[in-house]
């Protein structure tokens, strides 16, 4: 059974987590610096082939009253590349919320700011496949 890939894609960072090979549980993987040079496409392919990946869901930030605004269409335009490059099926999956929910945790837990800094990309990619996998239940 192949492996679902989440993807946080931000503006500086994206945060990367992979399922279970069942398909039940997400775990945040690691946050990719985003490259001029898009090397970031080739970190995710390696991933995708170490992980034997099957396909992606990418997070779709929508504005609260549901319309995608130019944010929403830069995760569009990647999840494209993606399915491109990758020849893989890539879904765009609704995050409202995932980095909201991710920092929240974190302030609950009581992770210091720069740890949260490091850890809330990759957390809201887990969320936003945790979301995904839970639907598809």
């Amino acid at each position: 059974m192949k492996k679902i890939m989440g993807l946080d894609y931000g503006d500086r960072r994206i945060g990367v987590a992979i399922s279970d090979a069942f398909g039940w549980t997400a775990q945040g993987v690691e946050v990719i610096e985003r490259r001029r040079d898009e090397g970031e496409l080739d970190r995710i392919a390696a991933l995708v082939k170490d992980n034997e990946v099957g396909e992606i869901v990418v997070g779709l930030p929508k504005n609260m009253n549901g319309t995608i605004g130019p944010r929403g269409e830069i995760c569009m335009e990647f999840a494209n590349t993606l399915r491109e490059s990758l020849s893989l099926p890539v879904h765009l999956w609704d995050e409202r919320l995932s980095t909201v929910s991710a920092e929240r945790t974190l302030l609950e837990a009581d992770v210091s700011r720069k740890k949260r800094k490091q850890v809330v990309d990759k957390m809201a990619a887990s969320f936003i496949l945790q979301n995904y996998l839970d639907s598809k239940r």
